[in-house]
């Protein structure tokens, strides 16, 4: 059976400040998996370095990635997410989630967070996800529904 997730994105930015190692690793942790990786470094508005990073993975790579990003995730933070459904999809109902670096990096929990963010984009197969996205990421989140 074909993975009901086409594909995962992780990026976030590190900071001159910041220990990119240890993100690193910490997201090696928290996806399970060394993914393919895409940077881009500039300049801030100071002169200090930044680092865009992003992540990728396909298929049953990007299904197990989700599993265990999942894992981490309290089941307040699960219905948190399904319940701004409408703001977290784009036209194509792929799922948009922002992850406190600072909870990744230092306790390896995935919780939700506005700023700083590891950003989350999961992209489904849209020939499996019939109907209702709600029910189909509900599945995905392992939230119960009704």
């Amino acid at each position: 059976m074909s993975s009901e997730v086409q594909s995962l994105e992780v990026s976030y930015f590190v900071y001159m400040t910041e220990d990119e190692e240890r993100i690193r690793a910490a997201l090696v942790s928290l996806l399970g998996a060394q993914l393919q990786e895409e940077r881009q470094e500039a300049e801030g508005h100071f002169g200090n370095k930044i680092v865009w990073v992003r992540l990728r993975a396909v298929g049953e790579e990007a299904s197990a990635a989700l599993a265990m990003i999942v894992s981490r995730m309290s089941q307040e933070e699960r219905r948190a997410v399904l319940g701004d459904l409408g703001a977290s999809l784009d036209e194509h109902n792929a799922l948009y989630i922002r992850l406190s670096k600072q909870a990744v990096v230092a306790r390896g929990d995935a919780v939700l967070a506005p700023s700083d963010p590891v950003r989350v984009r999961v992209k489904p197969r849209a020939h499996l996800m019939k109907g209702d996205p709600a029910r189909f990421y509900s599945r995905l989140l392992e939230v119960p529904t009704g």
